[in-house]
């Protein structure tokens, strides 16, 4: 059983792409979520960005990968605009993760639908993503947490709104979530070469 030490409660965060907050509250979301799910800092983050480079409302996930990948090259990621992680191929992906990285700490990242007044919406949720549920595409569950974004209206027709989405709204929230990860990754990288160093003391956050 894994030592719990002083674990973080950490709650659902959804910022507007706009908000000045958005990019701050969207790191700090993150590493609280990687502190939260790996407190002895043991695991590895790996990062599943989902979607396809077809639909410019579901390229939100592999915009967020190559990106991420650009900035630091250094980290497990899966799915980019190269090579996308889809409907296709995400089930051998993460058979791969689980064969080749056992202490997988998994943070999924996806497009979403949803009521006109969230379009532009970045969230951070606990526990995994469902993906392709907009287009009634049974796919396995993907995340120990998740980040996505809402890119379009949900409800009617789903794949025609996919597809004529403003590619404006999604590049703008995948360089923010880009950006929030590297930071959060960033540090949790120090946290993890501090721990190792000194180890954490009795009721003390690494």
């Amino acid at each position: 059983m894994q030592l719990q030490i002083n674990p973080v409660a950490v709650e659902p965060v959804s910022f507007h792409y706009d908000d000045p907050c958005c990019f701050k509250r969207i790191y700090q979301s993150v590493y609280n979520h990687l502190v939260e799910n790996d407190p002895q800092a043991e695991r590895e983050p790996v990062y599943v960005c989902i979607g396809t480079d077809r639909a410019t409302g579901d390229c939100l996930g592999p915009l967020v990968g190559s990106r991420l990948k650009s900035l630091v090259p250094f980290a497990q990621i899966f799915g980019t605009l190269e090579e996308p992680a889809h409907a296709v191929n995400l089930a051998e992906i993460l058979d791969t993760i689980k064969t080749s990285i056992p202490q997988a700490l998994i943070i999924a990242i996806d497009a979403c639908l949803g009521k006109a007044d969230r379009i532009g919406f970045i969230n951070v949720k606990k526990g995994s993503l469902q993906p392709g549920t907009a287009l009634n595409k049974k796919l396995p569950a993907v995340g120990d947490f998740h980040v996505s974004g809402v890119v379009n209206v949900g409800g009617v027709l789903d794949h025609l709104v996919l597809q004529n989405t403003r590619l404006y709204v999604v590049y703008r929230m995948a360089e923010l979530i880009a950006e929030g990860l590297t930071v959060a990754h960033l540090q949790y990288l120090r946290r993890r070469e501090r721990t190792a160093i000194r180890g954490p003391f009795p009721g003390e956050r690494p």
